[in-house]
């Protein structure tokens, strides 16, 4: 699958010397959902700026489509859609006529059949007519989005889109991006819900101080740094974990009533059936137990963590 967006030695450094992107090296592929994970302050709004041409890098470069952002502006933009963290639109506008003056700024041709589309696969066609300050959030963000897609861009960009959106309506929006996706739309997002990645994104990013520290295919990153996590209910509370037992780094529960056991889910020999023995071997007997797969958000977590 070929890049539609190349990142290449990209760095910004402030007047105040702070740094806030350190040699980004970056490659999106036409077509595909890409999650962009880190930290406030990380530098997910700075690289997107960047890549949007809202603001100047210091170092490097960053080609859309083949046109260099800074040399070639107008073509590099009129492929992208930005839809912001923040709401910014005419309250007192319609939504058809906010949608339809978004176009108008590229430059390109009314075309109401594009309008209405857009509005209809957003469901908002039944607002068309409605002021934007009369909307509830959610519909305040489907419009926004609706704006990012008027002049019919190949990339769109969605900085945390369902940030204050209750959980029901951050479900359709996931519906709306997996349409779009459909529709060829390369989507990059970024978000602090780790859910929202996991359940949109073919591959992640992770961004921390400025610097791009993984880069992976969701299944690869959950296969490679997923863990298992092994829950025994015990029959009688511990004290403390018996010393035969320390080469498997139990953690025994506050009330001593169980244990867990964490295990890496591609080796080759898991340890439980060892660990089983041993607990017999050492008094400790089972009442009960569970496994749970390490979520992509503990895996941000690890990552991310300061040592």
């Amino acid at each position: 699958m070929s890049s539609i967006i190349s990142v290449s030695n990209l760095s910004k450094s402030y007047g105040s010397g702070f740094k806030a992107l350190k040699g980004i090296d970056l490659d999106i592929k036409r077509g595909e959902i890409f999650g962009l994970l880190g930290p406030n302050g990380a530098g997910k709004t700075t690289l997107i700026s960047i890549i949007c041409g809202i603001v100047n890098p210091s170092q490097g470069s960053v080609s859309i489509g083949g046109h260099d952002i800074i040399r070639d502006y107008r073509a590099a933009r009129s492929m992208i859609g930005l839809v912001p963290q923040e709401l910014h639109t005419d309250a007192f506008e319609s939504v058809w006529a906010t949608v339809s003056f978004s176009r108008g700024l590229f430059g390109k041709p009314k075309n109401p059949a594009h309008i209405e589309k857009v509005l209809k696969d957003l469901s908002l066609w039944d607002k068309k007519d409605s002021k934007i300050i009369t909307l509830s959030g959610g519909m305040k963000r489907r419009v926004m989005i609706a704006k990012a897609l008027s002049h019919e861009p190949q990339i769109l960009f969605l900085d945390e889109p369902t940030a204050g959106v209750d959980v029901e309506l951050r479900k359709g929006m996931w519906e709306v991006v997996r349409t779009l996706q459909a529709s060829g739309v390369t989507i990059i997002l970024t978000t602090h819900y780790i859910e929202e990645a996991e359940e949109m994104a073919d591959r992640i990013g992770v961004i921390n101080k400025g610097e791009i520290i993984l880069i992976e295919d969701k299944a690869t990153l959950m296969q490679k740094l997923g863990k298992k996590h092994l829950t025994l209910q015990l029959q009688n509370k511990l004290d403390a974990i018996p010393e035969t037992l320390a080469v498997y780094n139990l953690e025994l529960s506050a009330d001593g009533r169980a244990v867990t056991y964490d295990y890496d889910t591609k080796g080759d020999r898991t340890g439980i059936t060892s660990l089983l023995s041993d607990l017999r071997n050492a008094g400790v007997r089972i009442s009960d137990l569970d496994t749970k797969q390490s979520s992509l958000e503990d895996i941000f977590v690890s990552l991310v963590r300061v040592p």
